[in-house]
Protein backbone atom coordinates (compact mmCIF):
# COMPACT_ATOMS: atom_id res chain seq x y z
CA UNK A 1 0.00 0.00 0.00
CA UNK A 2 1.39 3.47 -1.11
CA UNK A 3 2.22 6.01 0.88
CA UNK A 4 -0.51 8.19 -0.27
CA UNK A 5 -2.76 5.75 -0.68
CA UNK A 6 -2.45 5.43 3.07
CA UNK A 7 -2.57 9.42 3.54
CA UNK A 8 -5.78 9.89 1.64
CA UNK A 9 -7.66 7.40 3.59
CA UNK A 10 -6.31 9.12 6.96
CA UNK A 11 -7.54 12.32 5.53
CA UNK A 12 -11.33 10.43 4.57
CA UNK A 13 -10.93 8.93 8.52
CA UNK A 14 -10.56 12.31 10.19
CA UNK A 15 -13.13 13.81 7.59
CA UNK A 16 -15.75 11.91 8.71
CA UNK A 17 -14.48 12.01 12.78
CA UNK A 18 -14.73 15.56 12.55
CA UNK A 19 -18.14 15.46 10.37
CA UNK A 20 -20.36 13.04 13.18
CA UNK A 21 -17.68 15.32 16.29
CA UNK A 22 -16.21 12.41 17.58
CA UNK A 23 -13.06 14.25 18.00
CA UNK A 24 -15.03 15.41 21.04
CA UNK A 25 -16.02 12.24 21.93
CA UNK A 26 -12.09 10.78 21.95
CA UNK A 27 -10.76 13.80 24.08
CA UNK A 28 -13.54 13.04 26.65
CA UNK A 29 -12.87 9.51 26.90
CA UNK A 30 -9.00 9.94 26.87
CA UNK A 31 -9.07 12.73 28.98
CA UNK A 32 -5.66 13.60 26.45
CA UNK A 33 -5.14 17.52 26.26
CA UNK A 34 -2.43 16.52 23.75
CA UNK A 35 -5.57 15.50 21.68
CA UNK A 36 -7.49 18.04 22.64
CA UNK A 37 -5.01 20.65 21.30
CA UNK A 38 -3.73 18.59 18.18
CA UNK A 39 -8.07 18.27 17.50
CA UNK A 40 -8.35 21.93 17.86
CA UNK A 41 -5.64 22.61 15.29
CA UNK A 42 -6.44 20.10 12.76
CA UNK A 43 -6.94 22.41 9.63
CA UNK A 44 -9.48 19.92 7.90
CA UNK A 45 -12.11 20.33 10.85
CA UNK A 46 -15.24 20.73 9.82
CA UNK A 47 -18.77 21.54 11.53
CA UNK A 48 -21.50 19.59 10.91
CA UNK A 49 -24.54 20.90 13.61
CA UNK A 50 -26.91 18.69 12.43
CA UNK A 51 -24.94 15.30 13.27
CA UNK A 52 -23.34 17.04 16.86
CA UNK A 53 -26.95 17.29 17.82
CA UNK A 54 -27.20 13.28 17.80
CA UNK A 55 -26.20 11.44 21.17
CA UNK A 56 -22.46 10.83 21.48
CA UNK A 57 -22.95 6.76 21.10
CA UNK A 58 -24.92 7.16 17.88
CA UNK A 59 -22.86 9.24 16.33
CA UNK A 60 -20.15 7.01 16.83
CA UNK A 61 -21.97 4.02 15.47
CA UNK A 62 -23.25 6.20 11.96
CA UNK A 63 -18.97 7.33 11.51
CA UNK A 64 -18.39 3.30 11.58
CA UNK A 65 -20.95 2.40 8.93
CA UNK A 66 -19.74 5.11 6.81
CA UNK A 67 -15.95 4.14 6.75
CA UNK A 68 -16.70 0.77 6.01
CA UNK A 69 -16.72 -2.47 6.67
CA UNK A 70 -13.27 -2.99 8.55
CA UNK A 71 -14.46 -0.16 11.27
CA UNK A 72 -17.56 -1.65 11.38
CA UNK A 73 -16.42 -5.40 12.68
CA UNK A 74 -14.28 -3.49 15.04
CA UNK A 75 -16.93 -1.37 16.54
CA UNK A 76 -18.96 -4.71 16.55
CA UNK A 77 -16.08 -6.22 18.56
CA UNK A 78 -15.71 -3.07 20.85
CA UNK A 79 -19.16 -3.23 22.09
CA UNK A 80 -18.22 -6.08 23.83
CA UNK A 81 -15.94 -4.35 25.55
CA UNK A 82 -17.19 -2.45 28.15
CA UNK A 83 -13.80 -2.04 30.43
CA UNK A 84 -13.15 0.67 27.61
CA UNK A 85 -16.19 1.96 26.57
CA UNK A 86 -19.46 3.41 28.81
CA UNK A 87 -22.93 1.88 28.10
CA UNK A 88 -24.45 4.13 26.37
CA UNK A 89 -21.34 3.53 23.81
CA UNK A 90 -21.62 0.02 23.75
CA UNK A 91 -24.64 -0.36 23.55
CA UNK A 92 -25.32 1.93 19.93
CA UNK A 93 -22.03 -0.36 18.72
CA UNK A 94 -24.40 -3.52 19.51
CA UNK A 95 -26.71 -2.30 16.59
CA UNK A 96 -23.83 -2.52 13.92
CA UNK A 97 -24.75 -4.68 11.54
CA UNK A 98 -23.12 -6.15 7.85
CA UNK A 99 -26.13 -4.84 6.16
CA UNK A 100 -24.05 -3.43 3.45
CA UNK A 101 -25.36 -3.25 -0.60
CA UNK A 102 -24.08 -6.76 -2.33
CA UNK A 103 -21.76 -6.69 -5.24
CA UNK A 104 -22.60 -7.38 -9.12
CA UNK A 105 -24.06 -11.01 -9.49
CA UNK A 106 -21.97 -10.89 -12.28
CA UNK A 107 -18.65 -10.30 -10.59
CA UNK A 108 -19.81 -13.21 -8.08
CA UNK A 109 -20.15 -15.63 -10.71
CA UNK A 110 -16.45 -14.68 -12.42
CA UNK A 111 -15.00 -15.07 -8.88
CA UNK A 112 -17.12 -18.90 -8.38
CA UNK A 113 -15.40 -19.73 -11.88
CA UNK A 114 -12.16 -18.20 -11.59
CA UNK A 115 -12.10 -20.54 -8.73
CA UNK A 116 -13.53 -23.82 -9.25
CA UNK A 117 -11.61 -23.61 -12.91
CA UNK A 118 -15.44 -24.65 -14.64
CA UNK A 119 -18.40 -22.41 -16.03
CA UNK A 120 -20.75 -22.01 -13.66
CA UNK A 121 -23.31 -23.97 -15.84
CA UNK A 122 -21.08 -26.92 -15.43
CA UNK A 123 -21.02 -26.50 -11.36
CA UNK A 124 -24.70 -26.24 -10.60
CA UNK A 125 -27.59 -27.40 -12.29
CA UNK A 126 -29.02 -24.03 -11.18
CA UNK A 127 -27.77 -20.70 -9.44
CA UNK A 128 -29.69 -17.72 -7.66
CA UNK A 129 -27.91 -14.47 -9.18
CA UNK A 130 -30.09 -12.69 -6.62
CA UNK A 131 -28.07 -13.13 -3.52
CA UNK A 132 -29.53 -14.18 -0.22
CA UNK A 133 -27.91 -12.24 1.88
CA UNK A 134 -24.75 -9.56 1.90
CA UNK A 135 -22.59 -8.69 4.65
CA UNK A 136 -18.73 -6.89 5.30
CA UNK A 137 -16.60 -9.58 3.44
CA UNK A 138 -19.04 -11.98 1.37
CA UNK A 139 -22.31 -12.49 -0.06
CA UNK A 140 -24.14 -15.58 -0.51
CA UNK A 141 -26.14 -17.15 -2.92
CA UNK A 142 -28.60 -20.13 -3.53
CA UNK A 143 -27.60 -22.63 -5.73
CA UNK A 144 -28.15 -26.76 -6.30
CA UNK A 145 -25.37 -28.95 -7.47
CA UNK A 146 -26.10 -31.31 -10.33
CA UNK A 147 -26.38 -34.36 -8.14
CA UNK A 148 -29.31 -32.59 -6.93
CA UNK A 149 -28.20 -31.57 -3.20
CA UNK A 150 -29.46 -27.95 -2.18
CA UNK A 151 -26.76 -25.59 -1.01
CA UNK A 152 -25.55 -22.19 -0.22
CA UNK A 153 -22.68 -20.48 -1.91
CA UNK A 154 -20.59 -18.10 0.07
CA UNK A 155 -18.26 -15.86 -2.40
CA UNK A 156 -15.65 -13.78 -1.17
CA UNK A 157 -15.86 -9.68 -2.30
CA UNK A 158 -13.86 -8.93 -5.10
CA UNK A 159 -10.57 -6.66 -3.35
CA UNK A 160 -11.67 -7.00 0.20
CA UNK A 161 -8.10 -7.82 1.16
CA UNK A 162 -7.30 -4.39 0.00
CA UNK A 163 -9.52 -2.71 1.91
CA UNK A 164 -8.63 -4.48 4.95
CA UNK A 165 -5.04 -4.28 4.42
CA UNK A 166 -5.20 -0.69 4.11
CA UNK A 167 -7.30 0.19 7.16
CA UNK A 168 -5.66 -2.53 9.36
CA UNK A 169 -2.69 -0.45 8.69
CA UNK A 170 -4.00 2.45 9.92
CA UNK A 171 -5.36 1.26 12.93
CA UNK A 172 -2.12 -0.19 14.29
CA UNK A 173 -1.18 3.73 14.18
CA UNK A 174 -4.59 4.72 15.72
CA UNK A 175 -3.45 1.65 18.45
CA UNK A 176 0.25 3.60 19.05
CA UNK A 177 -1.61 7.08 19.54
CA UNK A 178 -3.79 5.27 21.89
CA UNK A 179 -1.33 3.80 24.22
CA UNK A 180 0.49 7.44 24.37
CA UNK A 181 -2.73 10.16 24.48
CA UNK A 182 -4.90 7.83 27.17
CA UNK A 183 -4.62 7.85 30.48
CA UNK A 184 -5.27 4.17 30.46
CA UNK A 185 -3.86 3.52 27.00
CA UNK A 186 -0.95 1.19 28.58
CA UNK A 187 -3.57 -0.66 30.66
CA UNK A 188 -6.18 -1.46 28.27
CA UNK A 189 -3.21 -2.39 25.25
CA UNK A 190 -4.88 -1.28 22.51
CA UNK A 191 -2.09 -2.50 19.95
CA UNK A 192 -2.75 -6.07 21.67
CA UNK A 193 -6.82 -5.31 20.85
CA UNK A 194 -5.81 -4.34 17.19
CA UNK A 195 -3.49 -7.46 16.53
CA UNK A 196 -6.19 -9.94 18.35
CA UNK A 197 -8.59 -8.28 15.82
CA UNK A 198 -6.55 -8.37 13.22
CA UNK A 199 -6.17 -12.41 13.50
CA UNK A 200 -9.88 -12.35 13.89
CA UNK A 201 -10.50 -10.63 10.37
CA UNK A 202 -7.55 -12.05 8.70
CA UNK A 203 -8.84 -15.28 9.62
CA UNK A 204 -12.80 -14.65 7.89
CA UNK A 205 -11.02 -14.09 4.51
CA UNK A 206 -10.29 -17.25 3.94
CA UNK A 207 -13.34 -19.37 3.17
CA UNK A 208 -11.15 -22.65 3.37
CA UNK A 209 -10.22 -21.85 7.24
CA UNK A 210 -14.34 -21.46 7.80
CA UNK A 211 -14.79 -24.64 5.89
CA UNK A 212 -12.22 -26.23 8.56
CA UNK A 213 -14.39 -24.68 11.24
CA UNK A 214 -17.37 -25.45 9.87
CA UNK A 215 -16.42 -29.13 9.91
CA UNK A 216 -14.65 -29.27 13.12
CA UNK A 217 -18.10 -27.64 14.83
CA UNK A 218 -20.12 -30.86 13.01
CA UNK A 219 -17.75 -33.39 14.08
CA UNK A 220 -17.80 -31.61 17.83
CA UNK A 221 -21.87 -31.84 17.87
CA UNK A 222 -21.81 -35.96 15.97
CA UNK A 223 -23.12 -37.04 19.46
CA UNK A 224 -25.57 -34.47 20.39
CA UNK A 225 -28.79 -32.98 18.57
CA UNK A 226 -28.66 -29.46 20.25
CA UNK A 227 -26.94 -28.04 17.33
CA UNK A 228 -26.63 -28.69 13.81
CA UNK A 229 -24.23 -27.98 11.44
CA UNK A 230 -24.99 -28.05 7.66
CA UNK A 231 -22.28 -30.35 5.75
CA UNK A 232 -18.85 -28.81 3.69
CA UNK A 233 -18.94 -29.68 0.40
CA UNK A 234 -15.24 -29.46 -0.37
CA UNK A 235 -14.91 -30.20 -3.74
CA UNK A 236 -16.65 -26.55 -4.35
CA UNK A 237 -14.68 -25.20 -1.57
CA UNK A 238 -11.70 -22.64 -2.02
CA UNK A 239 -9.73 -19.55 -0.54
CA UNK A 240 -12.84 -17.07 -2.17
CA UNK A 241 -15.35 -19.55 -2.31
CA UNK A 242 -17.14 -21.72 -0.41
CA UNK A 243 -20.52 -24.08 -0.33
CA UNK A 244 -22.85 -25.47 2.63
CA UNK A 245 -25.80 -27.69 2.55
CA UNK A 246 -28.57 -25.31 2.44
CA UNK A 247 -30.55 -25.44 5.57
CA UNK A 248 -34.06 -25.13 6.75
CA UNK A 249 -35.38 -23.35 9.80
CA UNK A 250 -36.75 -19.82 11.22
CA UNK A 251 -34.33 -17.22 12.48
CA UNK A 252 -34.13 -17.49 15.87
CA UNK A 253 -35.07 -13.76 16.34
CA UNK A 254 -38.35 -14.67 14.74
CA UNK A 255 -40.03 -15.16 18.15
CA UNK A 256 -43.22 -14.79 17.25
CA UNK A 257 -43.26 -17.24 14.26
CA UNK A 258 -41.46 -19.65 17.11
CA UNK A 259 -44.67 -19.39 19.32
CA UNK A 260 -46.69 -19.68 16.36
CA UNK A 261 -45.23 -23.47 15.62
CA UNK A 262 -45.64 -23.89 19.19
CA UNK A 263 -41.85 -24.12 19.81
CA UNK A 264 -40.90 -24.96 23.46
CA UNK A 265 -39.36 -21.48 24.16
CA UNK A 266 -37.86 -22.34 27.45
CA UNK A 267 -36.07 -25.76 26.33
CA UNK A 268 -34.63 -23.60 23.54
CA UNK A 269 -33.27 -20.89 25.23
CA UNK A 270 -31.18 -23.60 27.81
CA UNK A 271 -29.88 -25.64 24.82
CA UNK A 272 -28.56 -21.81 23.57
CA UNK A 273 -27.06 -22.15 27.17
CA UNK A 274 -26.19 -25.33 26.49
CA UNK A 275 -24.20 -24.84 23.96
CA UNK A 276 -22.05 -21.91 24.61
CA UNK A 277 -20.46 -23.91 27.69
CA UNK A 278 -20.16 -27.16 26.04
CA UNK A 279 -18.92 -25.51 23.35
CA UNK A 280 -16.19 -23.61 25.45
CA UNK A 281 -15.31 -25.86 28.50
CA UNK A 282 -15.99 -29.63 26.72
CA UNK A 283 -14.90 -28.41 22.69
CA UNK A 284 -12.64 -25.72 23.53
CA UNK A 285 -13.77 -24.57 20.16
CA UNK A 286 -16.97 -22.19 20.19
CA UNK A 287 -18.81 -20.50 17.59
CA UNK A 288 -17.93 -16.48 18.24
CA UNK A 289 -20.24 -14.96 16.24
CA UNK A 290 -23.37 -15.98 17.84
CA UNK A 291 -25.73 -12.93 16.67
CA UNK A 292 -29.54 -13.50 16.16
CA UNK A 293 -28.84 -13.47 12.44
CA UNK A 294 -26.16 -16.47 12.85
CA UNK A 295 -28.60 -18.75 14.05
CA UNK A 296 -31.54 -20.73 13.09
CA UNK A 297 -34.27 -22.87 14.52
CA UNK A 298 -35.29 -25.78 13.25
CA UNK A 299 -39.22 -26.31 13.98
CA UNK A 300 -39.83 -29.94 12.90
CA UNK A 301 -40.25 -31.35 16.39
CA UNK A 302 -41.39 -27.88 17.84
CA UNK A 303 -41.34 -29.94 21.18
CA UNK A 304 -37.64 -31.05 21.14
CA UNK A 305 -36.47 -27.73 18.95
CA UNK A 306 -32.43 -28.05 18.09
CA UNK A 307 -30.27 -24.75 17.10
CA UNK A 308 -29.10 -24.32 13.39
CA UNK A 309 -25.54 -22.88 13.17
CA UNK A 310 -24.05 -20.54 10.27
CA UNK A 311 -21.27 -18.68 9.18
CA UNK A 312 -18.25 -20.10 10.74
CA UNK A 313 -15.64 -17.84 9.94
CA UNK A 314 -15.10 -16.62 13.54
CA UNK A 315 -14.06 -19.37 16.48
CA UNK A 316 -12.64 -19.04 19.50
CA UNK A 317 -10.45 -20.97 21.70
CA UNK A 318 -8.68 -20.80 25.02
CA UNK A 319 -5.25 -22.17 26.30
CA UNK A 320 -5.87 -25.00 29.46
CA UNK A 321 -4.62 -22.79 31.77
CA UNK A 322 -7.59 -20.02 30.61
CA UNK A 323 -10.20 -22.69 30.36
CA UNK A 324 -9.48 -24.05 34.16
CA UNK A 325 -8.98 -20.75 35.64
CA UNK A 326 -12.37 -19.42 34.23
CA UNK A 327 -14.31 -22.76 34.73
CA UNK A 328 -13.01 -22.08 38.44
CA UNK A 329 -13.92 -18.36 38.43
CA UNK A 330 -17.31 -19.17 36.78
CA UNK A 331 -17.56 -22.30 39.73
CA UNK A 332 -16.62 -19.86 42.18
CA UNK A 333 -19.29 -17.05 41.20
CA UNK A 334 -22.24 -19.91 41.14
CA UNK A 335 -21.34 -20.61 44.85
CA UNK A 336 -20.92 -16.93 45.75
CA UNK A 337 -17.31 -18.00 46.83
CA UNK A 338 -15.71 -14.05 46.23
CA UNK A 339 -12.43 -14.53 48.10
CA UNK A 340 -11.80 -18.01 45.53
CA UNK A 341 -12.76 -15.47 43.17
CA UNK A 342 -10.32 -13.07 43.70
CA UNK A 343 -7.52 -15.88 44.60
CA UNK A 344 -7.94 -16.59 41.12
CA UNK A 345 -6.85 -13.47 39.78
CA UNK A 346 -4.49 -13.00 41.60
CA UNK A 347 -2.97 -16.61 41.21
CA UNK A 348 -3.74 -16.25 37.20
CA UNK A 349 -1.99 -12.89 36.93
CA UNK A 350 -4.87 -11.25 35.58
CA UNK A 351 -4.55 -8.86 38.57
CA UNK A 352 -1.21 -7.59 40.34
CA UNK A 353 0.21 -10.67 42.68
CA UNK A 354 0.53 -7.89 45.08
CA UNK A 355 -3.04 -7.24 45.42
CA UNK A 356 -5.13 -7.90 48.47
CA UNK A 357 -7.28 -10.70 48.11
CA UNK A 358 -9.51 -9.64 51.02
CA UNK A 359 -9.97 -6.40 49.89
CA UNK A 360 -10.71 -7.40 46.36
CA UNK A 361 -12.89 -9.66 47.39
CA UNK A 362 -14.74 -7.21 48.90
CA UNK A 363 -15.32 -5.30 45.70
CA UNK A 364 -16.23 -7.83 44.04
CA UNK A 365 -19.16 -8.91 46.06
CA UNK A 366 -20.68 -5.43 46.42
CA UNK A 367 -21.00 -6.08 42.45
CA UNK A 368 -22.10 -9.37 42.39
CA UNK A 369 -24.19 -10.57 45.16
CA UNK A 370 -27.29 -8.26 43.92
CA UNK A 371 -28.11 -10.02 41.01
CA UNK A 372 -28.21 -13.83 42.52
CA UNK A 373 -31.27 -16.10 42.29
CA UNK A 374 -33.01 -13.29 39.81
CA UNK A 375 -34.11 -13.60 36.25
CA UNK A 376 -32.20 -13.07 33.21
CA UNK A 377 -35.18 -10.47 32.99
CA UNK A 378 -34.19 -8.82 35.53
CA UNK A 379 -29.94 -9.29 35.26
CA UNK A 380 -27.89 -7.17 33.03
CA UNK A 381 -24.68 -9.09 31.88
CA UNK A 382 -23.38 -5.78 30.21
CA UNK A 383 -24.52 -4.12 33.07
CA UNK A 384 -22.65 -6.58 35.48
CA UNK A 385 -19.21 -6.85 33.18
CA UNK A 386 -18.81 -3.23 33.31
CA UNK A 387 -19.32 -2.63 36.95
CA UNK A 388 -17.05 -5.84 37.51
CA UNK A 389 -14.62 -3.59 34.68
CA UNK A 390 -14.96 -0.91 36.39
CA UNK A 391 -13.68 -2.55 40.03
CA UNK A 392 -10.63 -4.68 38.16
CA UNK A 393 -9.75 -0.83 37.07
CA UNK A 394 -9.17 -0.12 40.88
CA UNK A 395 -7.10 -3.24 40.84
CA UNK A 396 -4.89 -2.19 37.91
CA UNK A 397 -6.49 -5.33 36.49
CA UNK A 398 -5.15 -5.34 32.59
CA UNK A 399 -7.16 -6.10 29.83
CA UNK A 400 -6.91 -10.04 28.55
CA UNK A 401 -7.29 -9.44 24.90
CA UNK A 402 -7.14 -13.78 24.20
CA UNK A 403 -10.70 -13.39 26.10
CA UNK A 404 -11.94 -10.98 23.72
CA UNK A 405 -14.06 -13.42 21.55
CA UNK A 406 -15.46 -15.24 24.93
CA UNK A 407 -17.05 -11.80 26.43
CA UNK A 408 -18.60 -11.05 22.74
CA UNK A 409 -20.39 -14.77 22.64
CA UNK A 410 -21.18 -14.27 26.27
CA UNK A 411 -23.07 -10.95 25.53
CA UNK A 412 -24.37 -12.47 22.46
CA UNK A 413 -26.13 -15.45 24.58
CA UNK A 414 -27.12 -12.70 27.13
CA UNK A 415 -29.17 -11.04 23.88
CA UNK A 416 -30.75 -14.27 22.62
CA UNK A 417 -32.01 -15.17 26.23
CA UNK A 418 -33.61 -12.14 26.68
CA UNK A 419 -35.44 -12.85 23.52
CA UNK A 420 -36.48 -16.16 23.78
CA UNK A 421 -37.00 -16.84 27.49
CA UNK A 422 -36.46 -13.97 29.98
CA UNK A 423 -37.54 -16.13 33.11
CA UNK A 424 -34.35 -18.40 32.48
CA UNK A 425 -32.18 -18.97 35.26
CA UNK A 426 -28.59 -18.67 33.53
CA UNK A 427 -27.16 -19.85 36.60
CA UNK A 428 -28.90 -22.98 37.70
CA UNK A 429 -28.70 -23.92 33.45
CA UNK A 430 -24.94 -23.39 33.62
CA UNK A 431 -23.84 -24.72 37.18
CA UNK A 432 -24.15 -28.86 36.31
CA UNK A 433 -22.16 -28.27 32.72
CA UNK A 434 -19.41 -26.58 34.06
CA UNK A 435 -19.25 -28.75 37.46
CA UNK A 436 -19.54 -31.54 35.11
CA UNK A 437 -16.25 -30.74 33.60
CA UNK A 438 -14.48 -29.66 36.18
CA UNK A 439 -14.91 -33.08 37.70
CA UNK A 440 -13.85 -34.74 34.31
CA UNK A 441 -10.60 -32.65 33.92
CA UNK A 442 -9.92 -31.83 37.87
CA UNK A 443 -10.37 -35.32 39.57
CA UNK A 444 -9.22 -38.97 39.31
CA UNK A 445 -11.00 -39.03 35.94
CA UNK A 446 -8.22 -36.41 34.80
CA UNK A 447 -5.45 -38.46 35.82
CA UNK A 448 -6.61 -41.69 34.21
CA UNK A 449 -7.19 -39.57 30.90
CA UNK A 450 -3.82 -38.44 31.41
CA UNK A 451 -2.22 -41.41 31.93
CA UNK A 452 -3.89 -43.22 28.88
CA UNK A 453 -2.88 -40.16 26.49
CA UNK A 454 0.72 -40.96 27.63
CA UNK A 455 0.77 -44.56 28.07
CA UNK A 456 2.43 -45.10 24.86
CA UNK A 457 5.01 -42.64 25.16
CA UNK A 458 6.00 -44.14 28.29
CA UNK A 459 6.21 -47.57 26.90
CA UNK A 460 8.56 -46.22 23.99
CA UNK A 461 10.78 -45.28 26.85
CA UNK A 462 10.94 -48.13 29.39
CA UNK A 463 13.21 -50.41 27.05
CA UNK A 464 15.74 -47.21 26.98
CA UNK A 465 16.06 -47.50 31.16
CA UNK A 466 18.51 -50.10 31.92
CA UNK A 467 20.86 -48.67 29.03
CA UNK A 468 20.59 -45.02 30.44
CA UNK A 469 20.97 -47.20 34.06
CA UNK A 470 24.42 -49.06 32.68
CA UNK A 471 25.51 -45.91 31.63
CA UNK A 472 25.11 -44.22 34.89
CA UNK A 473 26.84 -46.90 36.57
CA UNK A 474 29.52 -46.71 34.21
CA UNK A 475 30.56 -42.84 34.38
CA UNK A 476 30.26 -43.32 38.34
CA UNK A 477 32.47 -46.40 38.32
CA UNK A 478 34.57 -44.06 35.95
CA UNK A 479 35.29 -41.15 38.09
CA UNK A 480 35.23 -43.41 41.38
CA UNK A 481 33.35 -40.85 42.48
CA UNK A 482 33.31 -40.70 46.76
CA UNK A 483 31.43 -38.88 49.62
CA UNK A 484 28.65 -36.77 48.50
CA UNK A 485 29.44 -37.22 44.95
CA UNK A 486 29.12 -40.65 45.22
CA UNK A 487 25.78 -40.63 47.36
CA UNK A 488 24.44 -38.18 44.49
CA UNK A 489 24.81 -40.78 42.02
CA UNK A 490 22.82 -43.48 44.04
CA UNK A 491 20.58 -40.99 44.59
CA UNK A 492 19.96 -40.63 40.75
CA UNK A 493 19.97 -44.63 40.25
CA UNK A 494 17.41 -44.86 42.69
CA UNK A 495 15.15 -42.21 41.09
CA UNK A 496 15.57 -43.76 37.74
CA UNK A 497 14.17 -47.20 39.00
CA UNK A 498 11.55 -45.45 40.62
CA UNK A 499 10.40 -44.01 37.29
CA UNK A 500 11.16 -47.29 35.69
CA UNK A 501 9.10 -49.17 37.99
CA UNK A 502 6.27 -46.02 38.57
CA UNK A 503 6.02 -46.17 34.38
CA UNK A 504 5.54 -49.69 34.15
CA UNK A 505 2.61 -50.27 36.91
CA UNK A 506 0.95 -47.57 35.19
CA UNK A 507 1.34 -49.28 31.75
CA UNK A 508 0.05 -52.55 33.31
CA UNK A 509 -2.88 -50.50 35.07
CA UNK A 510 -3.91 -48.43 31.58
CA UNK A 511 -3.54 -51.35 28.95
CA UNK A 512 -6.16 -53.54 31.35
CA UNK A 513 -9.75 -53.75 29.54
CA UNK A 514 -11.23 -53.72 32.96
CA UNK A 515 -9.91 -52.80 36.24
CA UNK A 516 -12.50 -54.58 38.95
CA UNK A 517 -9.38 -53.97 42.06
CA UNK A 518 -5.95 -53.51 41.77
CA UNK A 519 -3.93 -56.69 41.22
CA UNK A 520 -1.08 -57.57 43.43
CA UNK A 521 1.22 -57.19 40.34
CA UNK A 522 0.58 -53.90 40.00
CA UNK A 523 0.56 -53.12 43.96
CA UNK A 524 4.23 -54.66 44.08
CA UNK A 525 5.24 -52.68 41.46
CA UNK A 526 4.24 -48.97 43.14
CA UNK A 527 5.55 -50.62 46.32
CA UNK A 528 8.84 -51.26 44.64
CA UNK A 529 8.65 -47.67 42.87
CA UNK A 530 8.00 -45.62 46.53
CA UNK A 531 10.67 -47.63 48.09
CA UNK A 532 13.12 -46.23 45.47
CA UNK A 533 11.92 -42.84 46.03
CA UNK A 534 12.56 -43.21 49.53
CA UNK A 535 16.00 -44.33 49.16
CA UNK A 536 16.41 -41.76 46.53
CA UNK A 537 15.90 -38.65 49.08
CA UNK A 538 17.80 -40.42 51.40
CA UNK A 539 20.57 -40.38 49.30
Amino acid sequence: MTLLTRLSRLITIQQVFFKYAIDELLIQLSGSHMLSIFCKLWPGKLKYGRTRSLPRGERLRLALQELGPVFIKFGQMLSTRRDLLPDDISDQLALLQDSVAPFESSRAVRIVEQALEAPIQDLFLSFETEPMAAASIAQVHGAVLHSGESVVVKVLRPDIEKVIERDLSLMHLLAVLMTWLWRDGVRLRPREVVREYEKTIIDELDMQREAANAAQMRKNCEDTSDLYIPEVYWDYTRDKVLVLERIQGVPISHIETLKDKQVDIEKLAQRCVNIFFTQVFRDNFFHADMHPGNIFVSVEQPDDPHCIAVDFGIVGTLTEQDRHYLSQNLLAFFERDYYSVAKLHIDSGWVPSDTRAEEFESAIRTVCEPIFEKPLEEISFAQVLLRLFQTARRFNMEVQPQLVLLQKTLLNIEGLGRQLYPQLDLWATARPILKKWVVENSGPLSVLKALKKNAPEWGRLLPEMPMLLHQVAVNGALHKPTGANNRHTESIVYAIFAAALFIAGVLVLVLKTTVNSLPIFEVLLFLAAGYCVKKSLQH
